[in-house]
């Protein structure tokens, strides 16, 4: 089966049972996780004034699924609103029950409406990497050609 990397945050509620949930819901969807990382308490990156105090519990997920790029995405959004996450009625970066993004399928380049492989933004975001690292070091970013530790190290040195 295909192979997808997701990065996984919470910062509402009990921020452990959110993912740990989510978790859940996705293998009682089909979505097999392989391997789940250490989750770590990170600043919110951009948060709307007056909630920069609520830190998020983030995490990396590597899932193993016969789900096409676009059919894994609609599961991961489905988890978020069955856990309480409402995505029309909030800001950019305000805080969440749930938040889970696909960062890789496979080898997978695409930009679609709603869906970028891999995540235009993963490289940039030691909340995304470090844990991701921790489970998939050698994963290979299929753009920039290098590995996730690679990747984490450039972003630790700069």
């Amino acid at each position: 089966m295909p192979a997808a990397c997701l990065a996984l945050g919470s910062n509402l509620g009990d921020r452990e049972r959110n993912l740990r949930s989510a978790l859940e819901m996705l293998e009682a969807r089909g979505v097999k996780v392989a391997a789940v990382s250490s989750f770590i308490d990170t600043e919110p990156v951009g948060a709307p004034p007056g909630t920069e105090h609520l830190r998020y519990l983030n995490g990396a997920a590597c899932v193993e699924t016969s789900l096409n790029p676009r059919a894994l995405l609609d599961v991961l959004l489905e988890v978020e609103r069955l856990l309480g996450r409402d995505r029309s009625r909030e800001a950019r970066n305000a805080p969440r029950v749930a938040d889970l993004d696909l960062i890789l399928y496979e080898d997978r380049v695409c930009d679609e409406e709603g869906l970028c492989l891999p995540h235009p933004r993963m490289h940039l975001r030691r909340f995304v990497l470090a844990p991701l690292a921790e489970i998939a070091p050698q994963r290979m970013h299929p753009t920039l050609q290098k590995n996730i530790a690679e990747l984490l190290r450039a972003l630790d040195s700069a």
